[in-house]
C-alpha cells in the first residue's frame, strides 16, 4: 500500500485535472459544452436508452441530465421517441447530426491532446491511459465501499456505518 503522502499528492494532482479539463474544453464547438458531448459520446457507445439509464452513466442527478438532453435536443443532435415497453418514458438516440458533430469533437480533442503531449514518448502516453483506466476502473469496483464524509470530515470506515 502507497505511504498517506503519496494518497496526498494523488488528491492534489486529481484536483488539477480540472485545468487539464478546462482546456480540452476550450476546443468544443461553442454550441456543446462539455455535458453535450459526453451525452452524445454515451449515446454512440451504449446505443438507445432511457433517461434514467444515461443519469446513471453520467452519474448525475435527473435534473442535470435533463438539462443536458434538452439542448443536444434543441439543437437537433438526437432524437427521442416514446419507449414501446412504457409510454410515459422516451428513449434517447444520437442521430447522424450528432454523429457528425462528435466526430468533430473527438478530432478537436485528440488534436489538444496530441499538441499538449508532443514532448510524452509513445510509452508514457500507452502508460497514462493504462493507468487511467485502472483507476476508473477502482473506483467503479469500490463504489459501494466509499462513505460519504460527515460535514466535519471526520472519516468513517464500513465496519462504523
Amino acid at each position: 500500500m502507497a505511504a498517506q503522502s503519496q494518497y496526498e499528492e494523488l488528491a492534489r494532482q486529481l484536483s488539477a485535472i480540472g485545468t487539464v479539463k478546462r482546456g480540452l474544453g476550450r476546443v468544443l464547438p461553442a454550441d456543446c459544452p462539455a455535458g453535450s458531448a459526453v451525452v452524445l459520446m454515451l449515446l454512440d457507445r451504449y446505443g438507445e436508452m432511457r433517461m434514467s439509464k444515461l443519469a446513471e452513466l453520467l452519474g448525475i442527478d435527473m435534473s442535470v441530465t435533463s438539462r443536458h438532453v434538452a439542448h443536444v435536443a434543441d439543437r437537433g443532435w438526437v432524437d427521442r421517441k416514446p419507449d414501446p415497453l412504457d409510454r410515459r418514458s422516451r428513449l434517447l438516440s444520437i442521430n447522424a447530426s450528432g454523429l457528425q458533430l462528435l466526430s468533430q469533437v473527438s478530432e478537436r480533442y485528440t488534436e489538444a491532446l496530441a499538441c499538449c503531449l508532443s514532448d510524452w514518448s509513445d510509452d508514457d502516453v500507452g502508460r497514462l491511459n493504462e493507468l487511467l483506466a485502472r483507476l476508473r476502473t477502482s473506483f467503479g469496483d469500490t463504489r459501494h465501499r466509499l462513505l460519504p464524509y460527515p460535514a466535519d470530515s471526520t472519516t468513517r470506515t464500513p465496519s462504523q456505518s
